[in-house]
């Protein structure tokens, strides 16, 4: 390809792109991150560089993280069990101890020593933090026909200090947070990371939130790789989960999407990581790569219902 090519695609690149970043500028994005995604140095480099890309244009991000695959490995290599229900992890006290480690020890300061070789001003911050998630430990659940069942150390989310927040994004830092919480007498809580990137996303009245995950997005059917809904709205979402038709680990994203858009976040986007630049593509081009949830689909604009 000639160099003169070379300069056109960049041109048409920018010019594409110029809409989205006015739209978007000085925005709040809530990103959230599972923890299979900073299993290997390149793809954390390869995630982090897109959002540092929307941070360089002005976009306000915010970034959790999960951790999910490294707990396990590590539970597994201390010879404890792992168990989930729902989708949602068990977590009883070696358990929390693990996630401890793995989300505040190895994934938080890997992802930031990532960001200081990409030069992102980030700042690591869990729910601990300045009480910046306030959450008291999860009763045990009733499920029909069944014993109850028993979180152990899982929380559920109080009340989120969006200021702390605010404050590191009005600075010009990218907060990146990790979910580990605890209730006011100081004891720790493990809380899924959907939610708390749903509950901050509410708070923060954000553009968008955009849960990254080892998925293409919602499928139709569970089984079909090519049946990828491109968007979506809350009541056919809740037709699916009580369809059965979503897989164990998107219920509590589900559960997540929902809350969010009920407490005013207005645009949220499932995609895959797997997916080359896939969040540059969802944010800076109508096709976008994974699925759209709203709280109406009759909302959405005539190009994100017929993006090509």
């Amino acid at each position: 390809m000639s160099k003169q090519n070379d300069r056109a695609i960049v041109v048409s690149a920018l010019k594409h792109a110029a809409p989205y970043i006015r739209l978007f500028k000085g925005k709040v994005f809530v990103i959230k991150a599972g923890g299979e995604i900073f299993a290997e140095p390149q793809k954390t480099r390869a995630f982090m560089e897109q959002v540092g890309i929307l941070h360089q244009v002005g976009i306000r991000v915010v970034l959790i993280h999960g951790g999910g695959p490294q707990s396990t490995e590590l539970a597994t290599a201390l010879g404890l069990d792992t168990t989930f229900v729902d989708g949602r992890r068990v977590t009883d006290g070696e358990s929390l101890n693990v996630a401890a480690m793995v989300l505040n020890g190895q994934i938080n300061t890997r992802i930031l020593a990532t960001c200081r070789d990409l030069q992102i001003p980030a700042v690591g911050i869990s729910g601990v933090d300045a009480g910046l998630i306030r959450a008291h430990k999860r009763p045990p659940v009733e499920r029909a026909g069944e014993s109850p069942v028993d979180y152990g150390f899982v929380g559920d989310i109080d009340s989120v200090e969006a200021d702390i927040l605010r404050k590191q994004l009005d600075n010009g830092l990218m907060p990146v947070v990790s979910p580990l919480s605890c209730d006011e007498s100081g004891t720790m809580l493990n809380i899924n990371a959907d939610t708390v990137a749903a509950a901050i996303a509410a708070e923060l009245d954000a553009e968008k939130l955009i849960l990254a995950t080892g998925a293409a997005g919602i499928l139709e059917d569970i089984g079909d790789p090519s049946s990828l809904i491109s968007y979506i709205d809350r009541d056919a979402l809740e037709k699916l989960r009580a369809a059965g038709s979503l897989a164990d680990g998107m219920l509590p994203k589900a559960a997540a999407i929902d809350a969010a858009i009920a407490n005013g976040v207005k645009r949220v986007h499932v995609i895959s990581y797997k997916l080359d630049d896939s969040i540059l593509l969802e944010v800076f081009t109508n096709e976008g790569t994974g699925t759209l949830v709203v709280d109406n689909v009759a909302a959405l604009t005539p190009a994100e219902q017929s993006p090509s």
